[in-house]
């Protein structure tokens, strides 16, 4: 980092903004294997919170890729520098007072422990979408898995890539057990006990 850079304090806080929306602001940040169920889940919390008059917003791991990490690619390298990315883009619309919610596979433990470190104690609500591979597979919304056993996807997460399940996650979902309106129950449910809205 150059030393030319300074840090510039905003003249309206954090702490300004979540009172005049009346609620904290945090990361809801979905992990899980392609087909878990994170966008969907996601998108019917968002849904529910726009109801509730609640800010929020989803980061959705497809749509990202089609501006911000466009030129980003499926590597090791690469996924480190997506969740690198979208980590800092949360931290900011956590400092706009809003609720983001990120849907990411987000294989690497070591990466989403290096997002959780940028936010303050409480503000990273870490999501495991819990789904059998086989379950997974069986939706393959995107036909992604298929592509995958044949060899035309490289590094695909659960077939020849590892994903590794968060150990202390502040949520687990098993997906396959619930319908996105029980699921998206749980996280609005963990959001009202812990004082967050």
């Amino acid at each position: 980092m150059s030393s030319h850079i300074t840090w510039h304090e905003c003249a309206v806080s954090k702490g300004d903004r979540q009172r005049l929306n009346q609620h904290k602001s945090c990361v809801l940040w979905f992990t899980g294997m392609s087909g878990s169920g994170k966008s969907s889940i996601a998108n019917e919390v968002d849904r529910r919170l726009y109801s509730l008059g609640k800010r929020s917003y989803v980061l959705d791991g497809d749509n990202i890729r089609h501006g911000l990490n466009k030129g980003l690619g499926f590597s090791r390298e690469d996924r480190v520098e997506n969740i690198r990315r979208i980590g800092e883009v949360s931290k900011l619309f956590a400092d706009s007072g809003v609720i983001v919610l990120t849907a990411f596979i987000s294989p690497f433990a070591e990466d989403r422990n290096r997002v959780r470190e940028i936010f303050p104690s409480g503000e990273f609500i870490e999501i495991f979408v819990d789904c059998p591979l086989s379950v997974c597979e069986q939706r393959d919304p995107k036909g992604l898995y298929q592509k995958a056993r044949k060899g035309e996807i490289r590094e695909f997460t659960g077939i020849d890539s590892p994903y590794e399940p968060p150990s202390t996650p502040e949520l687990v979902i098993e997906s396959h057990k619930y319908s996105i309106d029980e699921c998206a129950h749980l996280v609005v449910g963990y959001l009202r006990e812990n004082g967050i809205i």
